[in-house]
């Protein structure tokens, strides 16, 4: 489990087609720390298995289903990339629960100034995630957790504050730029219930009477 908040920027030093599926290289340096192979590293928002570790780099092998669901096919050398390990026992969650699953993405509309080194991102969401996202939720856009702060005809406005800005990829993004985006966990498993069918049926009101 994730975060959301980017530890480290890393470079793609090299994306190795095979077949339908990928081997990625990534230079980076602090989530090497403790890593090992078989340890697992979100790239960009995706849970990926480190292997061939080395100095200075790790490589993952991205499968078919990766590839075609979220923006890791699109990375190439000298691209950055937001690194982040999994969240420790002791640690804080300072983001949200992100899970490096990405349900889809979404497009960069536009990357706007709003003064004191603010930024205003948007970003045009799949129908399919739409009824995920709410006002004051969270959302993780390329492993980065967020609060919208607008929603609105299936496209999503963020706040970019300078330290965001400065230590992930996000200040890089230009319309029509792909990007992972992962839903809240949560919102999920509530949509499950409500429409869960069984002898006791769940709604808003038995929801109420059972002190929710």
């Amino acid at each position: 489990m994730f975060t959301g908040i980017v530890e480290e920027l890393g470079e793609v030093e090299s994306m190795e087609l095979r077949g339908d599926g990928a081997r990625l290289r990534i230079g980076c340096s602090k989530v090497l720390a403790d890593a090992f192979t078989g340890a697992s590293i979100a790239v960009n928002g995706v849970c990926l298995t480190a292997v061939e570790l080395r100095a200075g780099s790790f490589a993952a092998d991205v499968a078919p289903e990766t590839m075609a669901r979220t923006n890791i096919g699109n990375l190439r050398a000298g691209r950055r990339v937001n690194l982040e390990r999994p969240m420790s026992p002791a640690g804080r969650l300072g983001g949200h629960i992100v899970q490096g699953h990405v349900d889809g993405t979404g497009e960069v509309l536009g990357l706007a100034s709003i003064g004191n080194d603010n930024w205003w991102l948007r970003v045009s969401v799949p129908e399919t995630l739409d009824r995920y996202l709410v006002w004051k939720g969270s959302v993780a856009i390329d492993g980065v957790s967020l609060t919208i702060a607008s929603m609105e005809n299936r496209v999503l406005g963020v706040t970019i504050i300078p330290h965001t800005f400065q230590t992930t990829a996000l200040g890089k993004y230009q319309p029509g730029d792909r990007v992972n985006l992962e839903t809240d966990v949560l919102a999920k498993y509530v949509e499950k219930l409500m429409t869960w069918r069984g002898s006791d049926t769940l709604n808003l009101e038995r929801l109420k009477e059972l002190g929710y």
